[in-house]
């Protein structure tokens, strides 16, 4: 028996990645659910010849655009709960670097995917080929540098034998709790056609498994004392909830000791719509109960939350004096934010020692009645703004239709623009993982390529896509993916001609409405754009809806669509729902000839005030 094999760099590396596992359910599965891939003189030689002898173990799907591929296999992950991912190949230059807004929005969100660029000649011997940048001052620079900021791991691989170790450590972000997101492996062209002698204990079956590690002692006693000290606590679930899979110990934590609970865009769906505990969004997009009860907190339990300014309405949404925060994170960058008392562990695990360190303590009766009072009271000002009208359409009016159509056993996916805040806000999560929000970058064109996503990854829930114009003008291309990959998607298209979330943000702030809708930009024609026909031409079944009520038929119709639907609705740009919601921090001008611009920069001066640095 051999102990090597001689294969080329992007042959080992194929081979690699098929020998990676998990655990899902109790069944060992491979870890990586395929290969996105769009081939270039980059990758189609090297990589592209090794997927090709692996394509029975490893899928490869080609795709449109390589930044919306890359967003399909993010979105893949999150819908996994981080258990599975995928792998994206590109060529270099443009390809490449069309990847690096995906990298980011995964490197925020502390999501993993493998993203395998092709790079320039290690030999130099071509210099400059196609597409190369040239650095005049550094001659190790190419374009796939700009993926450093972005990436947990990025390295550049120069030697067949470097790939050994690169793998290694790739494997260990992507699969650590803590440090997990995007890994950026940029393949030189030439190495990945070159031969090596491969240690055969690489392509060993290896099942890795996530780490669930325990808070420290003193830090879970620190928690333990400021839990029992509280007379109004509350916790704040992130998406940390859901990767640990602590939805069940959530919920038996809330229950025992009569905390409410309210939900990030990351955390939404940690707790059914339905619990009596919780008490829907929180911060700049919550709902008026979260966000009532978080005033008033004197401790907040933030479980799996990075705490970004959403969240936090800026940082002046905590109102109490003396309000502590415990930060039960993984990641102790995370768990100590804001003076926190940090509680580093997984969130299961940490859930479930809290609970049993805390015995039969609960809440006082009287903070649980305050809950109670005002959920039901937001449940009401949320049925009133989505319950349908003759007007043109609300967004909050579209979100009621769709619920009442495909209703909470859905999972609808969002990333940008209006839509977020409202669904935050309005959408009845039920299940885990039914609720797939991008709102950590908040991209644009996120959207179908997410759907996509999470369709291979969950291919049997029923996906609903919410997008805007604006976004959906940006990137649709995944739509025809969705068609060619037999993955159905609904899609349910928001056209209030332009951009009407920052429309919106530019009255707030004073601004005079500019450059966002059509009507407001510059132009000598208004574009008429008939989404339906364009829908159509990328090979999905389209409709327009001239009302509410003939979305919720449309979208029931739908349902026996053998592909892709998308349902098109015009609705007004300037509707947003006004319960709930808390100041968000965007600087006004200090100066400026305009009336309104200086009364919002007084009201922003006073609120400002309210900021707990």
């Amino acid at each position: 028996m051999t102990d090597t094999i001689r294969l080329t760099m992007a042959q080992a590396l194929a081979k690699f990645l098929t020998r990676q596992m998990t655990v899902v359910d109790g069944k060992t599965v491979p870890i990586f659910g395929g290969v996105f891939a769009i081939f270039g003189h980059g990758n189609v030689a090297g990589f592209g010849e090794a997927l090709y002898q692996v394509r029975d173990t490893l899928p490869t799907y080609r795709a449109h655009n390589e930044q919306g591929m890359a967003h399909a296999a993010i979105a893949y992950a999150k819908a996994s709960f981080r258990r599975r991912m995928m792998a994206v190949t590109t060529s270099i230059g443009p390809g490449a670097t069309n990847m690096v807004t995906a990298c980011a929005l995964a490197h925020v969100n502390r999501l993993p995917v493998l993203l395998l660029p092709g790079d320039v000649f290690a030999n130099r011997a071509p210099d400059p080929v196609l597409q190369q940048v040239e650095d005049f001052a550094d001659g190790t620079v190419s374009a796939n540098d700009v993926f450093r900021p972005v990436s947990r791991y990025f390295d550049r691989i120069t030697r067949p034998e470097q790939l050994i170790g690169a793998l290694a450590r790739a494997m260990q972000v992507l699969t650590d709790p803590a440090e997990c997101g995007p890994v950026v492996l940029a393949l030189c062209q030439d190495v990945q056609a070159e031969a090596f002698d491969y240690p055969a204990a690489m392509f060993e079956e290896r099942v890795w498994t996530q780490r669930r590690p325990g808070p420290d002692a003193a830090e879970l006693a620190a928690a333990i004392a400021a839990l029992e000290a509280a007379e109004k606590p509350v916790i704040i679930a992130g998406g940390g909830v859901l990767y640990s899979g602590a939805a069940a110990t959530l919920k038996r934590f809330a229950d025992t000791h009569g905390v409410p609970v309210m939900e990030t865009n990351a955390g939404k769906s940690s707790l059914p719509h339905t619990d009596a505990l919780n008490m829907g969004s929180v911060g700049v997009t919550g709902s008026s109960a979260s966000n009532v009860l978080a005033e008033q907190a004197d401790l907040v339990l933030a479980v799996g939350s990075r705490l970004q300014d959403f969240t936090t309405g800026s940082w002046a949404l905590f109102k109490a004096e003396g309000v502590q925060i415990v930060g039960l994170n993984v990641q102790p960058f995370d768990a100590g934010k804001h003076r926190a008392l940090p509680l580093v562990a997984d969130a299961r695990v940490g859930l479930e020692q809290l609970s049993a360190g805390l015995g039969g303590w609960r809440s006082p009766r009287a903070w649980t009645d305050i809950a109670a009072a005002a959920r039901a009271k937001w449940l009401a000002e949320a049925k009133a703004v989505t319950d349908p009208t003759n007007a043109l359409p609300s967004d909050a009016q579209v979100i009621g239709a769709v619920h009442r159509a495909r209703g909470s056993g859905a999972t609808v996916v969002c990333a940008a623009g209006g839509l977020p805040g409202e669904l935050h806000k309005l959408w009845p999560a039920g299940a885990p993982g039914s609720y797939h929000l991008e709102y950590g970058y908040s991209t644009m064109g996120y959207e179908i390529a997410g759907g996509l996503g999470v369709k291979l990854a969950r291919p049997d829930d029923d996906v609903i896509v919410m997008v805007g114009d604006g976004s959906y003008m940006m990137m649709n291309s995944e739509l025809a993916t969705s068609v060619m990959l037999g993955r159905k998607l609904t899609v349910v298209l928001l056209d209030n001609r332009g951009f009407g979330c920052i429309n919106r943000l530019q009255m707030a702030t004073g601004g005079a409405n500019f450059n966002n809708l059509l009507k407001d930009a510059w132009h000598e024609v208004m574009p008429e754009i008939d989404f339906v026909k364009h829908a159509e031409s990328m090979g999905a079944v389209a409709r327009k809806a001239a009302s509410i009520a003939e979305l919720e038929s449309h979208l029931k119709a739908a349902e026996a669509d053998d592909r892709t639907s998308v349902i098109v609705i015009d609705t007004d740009p300037l509707i947003s729902t006004e319960a709930g919601g808390h100041w968000w921090d965007v600087a006004v001008p200090e100066v400026s000839p305009r009336p309104q611009v200086n009364a919002a920069r007084k009201q922003y001066e006073d609120a400002v005030k309210g900021q707990k640095l």
